[in-house]
């Protein structure tokens, strides 16, 4: 009988290729003595442990079955019904349902120095229950535990300008570090979100601060701007009233038609600069 041996996987401290072999395992003879022995007892007692050898999933449940503490079978059972054997089979049960879970918030330095507190959501599911119950011990807590120190360490070589403004690029940084992790764990990362980002008081205060000199020598950029605007076109309107005398009374009569319509009672006449001049060239 020939053996089909395949390679699943790669070590990740060696990257060196896992060999596995598709052979059943061998139970040995005082094992296979056992199991007779269940199968006769089950047989004998049928009635009564028909109840015990028949187990249900649901939906979204596979079962992995262990056979005097090996695994039964590459592929997990379910979902439905199958039988196990009473006193020589366990099985656990695997949820496929995408689990959820806060990452508390992390304390660290940024790249430029700066203390702030970050916290984030991680959605997850288990693709291989075999590699989840075979390879870790609990694996909603060990992926918990490896996205807090991801986050740590990610977050750690960015800067506060990048961790306030790329948000989405961290996120799919932290998804693509925990999915290459938790792969050999049968674990498949689907969606990293950071949810705030909370800085020191002090340095709210000067960011907003800064931000608000900003805006001010923004705001007197632009009426500097404006003054100046005005200020050619004053010009150009006085050389245009210069070459043309007749201009400025018209103007005149606007500045007066403009008082009388808010019902104003006082009516400002302009006094012409040249009697001025002619009167003081008279006293001189």
């Amino acid at each position: 009988m020939t053996t089909v041996i395949r390679v699943q996987d790669r070590d990740t401290v060696s990257n060196r290729p896992i060999i596995q072999d598709d052979k059943p395992p061998s139970m040995g003879c005082f094992g296979w003595l056992i199991i007779i022995i269940a199968i006769i007892i089950t047989i004998g007692l049928l009635p009564i442990t028909i109840f015990m050898c028949i187990k249900i999933v649901q939906e979204y449940e596979r079962a992995v079955i262990f056979r005097l503490g090996r695994i039964l079978d590459k592929k997990p059972k379910g979902p439905g019904i199958f039988f196990v054997l009473p006193c020589t089979d366990s099985f656990m049960k695997v949820d496929l349902r995408t689990v959820t879970f806060n990452i508390p918030a992390q304390e660290f330095l940024t790249k430029d120095s700066v203390t702030v507190n970050v916290d984030g959501v991680v959605y997850f599911r288990v693709f291989d229950p075999i590699c989840s119950v075979a390879n870790v011990s609990n694996a909603n807590q060990a992926t918990q535990l490896l996205a807090q120190t991801t986050l740590r360490n990610v977050l750690g070589t960015k800067n506060l300008s990048e961790l306030l403004s790329d948000r989405e690029g961290i996120s799919n940084s932290m998804q693509i570090a925990l999915d290459e992790a938790t792969g050999v764990w049968g674990i498949k990362v689907e969606r990293v979100e950071i949810k705030d980002v909370k800085l020191p008081i002090q340095l709210q205060r000067a960011m907003a601060a800064e931000a608000e000199a900003s805006r001010e020598a923004r705001a007197k950029v632009i009426a500097a701007e404006g003054e100046m605007n005005a200020s050619r076109a004053l010009k150009e309107a006085s050389l245009v009233i210069a070459e043309s005398p007749s201009a400025l009374q018209l103007r005149y009569l606007q500045t007066l038609s403009t008082i009388a319509a808010e019902r104003n009672s006082t009516i400002i006449f302009p006094l012409p600069i040249d009697i001025i001049h002619h009167f003081t060239s008279k006293r001189n």
